[in-house]
């Protein structure tokens, strides 16, 4: 009997700490119309600190999707976990989160793939169970962002981008290929890598940490925005209409397009090739900001308790990110 895999429990965590565009003044040259106008955001999430963790926020957004599961961490195979901010250098947070859930033994993947994080992780989770070597994964991802950003004039066009927060899938094998995942498709090309980036602390610097790579701004994210806008509409769209062509779809039969919530211009880019109406779109991105491997399932988990997650449906996930790297998943729901 073939194995398929079906997403069984969506759940997200956002910090309490609302940062609004016009908070953004008191640090940086700028206006709530300026960043709408050019991003659609209107608010992002900061992490509290000493509080707020990025696997405590993986944490929190783990357990509502075991939850909605109804499964307890035991019954996890495997932690498939995608971030760009961890809490230590190493090891990976997922260690850190799989101790706070109590799952000693079992085995964790800790992936860096930004913005395509999720979708790479998730990839690589319908991939273990499709073989058989696990029956439940936890695939999550989570970022703390703001503590990383230069949030002054010189920063701006990146920083006001930028928010923190987590969310989790419990993805579980299923005998039945009308209700599953039906195929990933992943690509990158390192040729773009600096257009996007965070440069220090690197280990093949001399020294890792000095006043001067400070001061250079390595410890910044920095991001050509023209370079990413250009090749993410391109990548966007090819990636999603690979995975239509693998299934033998076309873009009308897709039901609801969950874009990872890069810039909300990208996403209409998208919707218009596609010709999607505007709510066949989850945008979330006005409230929550850019939140990198966090933003699809913190999407699909708002999505589906507004209930727009609707059995039977056609799911298209994409994601285009720093690396660069682009990925899309077409999920029957």
């Amino acid at each position: 009997m073939m194995n398929y895999s079906r997403i069984t429990g969506l759940g997200y965590y956002v910090p309490e700490n609302v940062i609004t565009n016009n908070d953004l003044t008191k640090w940086m040259k700028t206006s709530d119309e300026w960043i709408q106008e050019r991003t659609g955001i209107r608010e992002r999430r900061y992490f509290e600190y000493g509080k707020d963790t990025n696997y405590s926020m993986a944490t929190a957004a783990s357990r509502q999707a075991l939850d909605r599961a109804g499964i307890t961490a035991n019954e996890v195979d495997v932690i498939i976990y995608a971030t760009i901010t961890p809490d230590y250098f190493f090891p990976g947070s997922a260690f850190l989160m799989q101790r706070e859930l109590k799952m000693d033994g079992k085995p964790v993947i800790d992936i860096r793939e930004q913005c395509s994080g999720f979708v790479y992780a998730l990839s690589i989770a319908d991939q273990f169970i499709k073989t058989g070597m696990y029956k439940t994964a936890l695939v999550v991802g989570s970022e703390i962002q703001s503590s990383l950003l230069n949030k002054s004039t010189e920063g701006r066009n990146t920083a006001i981008i930028f928010g923190d927060g987590a969310g989790a899938a419990v993805v579980q094998a299923t005998s039945d290929p009308s209700h599953s995942i039906l195929s990933t498709h992943l690509h990158a090309d390192g040729r773009f890598a600096e257009e996007l980036y965070m440069k220090d602390p690197g280990s093949s610097r001399e020294l890792p940490f000095s006043k001067d790579l400070i001061d250079e701004g390595g410890f910044n994210v920095y991001m050509n925005g023209n370079a990413v806008f250009k090749h993410a509409i391109v990548k966007f769209t090819e990636v999603i209409q690979e995975a239509l062509n693998a299934n033998g779809y076309q873009s009308s039969d897709v039901n609801l397009l969950v874009p990872h919530q890069a810039n909300i211009r990208i996403s209409d880019y998208v919707r218009q090739q596609m010709g999607l109406a505007e709510d066949q779109v989850i945008n979330n991105i006005q409230r929550f900001g850019n939140t990198t491997a966090a933003s699809i399932p913190i999407a699909m988990a708002e999505a589906w308790e507004n209930g727009k997650l609707k059995e039977g449906d056609l799911i298209c996930l994409a994601a285009f990110g720093s690396g660069f790297t682009w990925g899309s998943a077409l999920i029957r729901w």
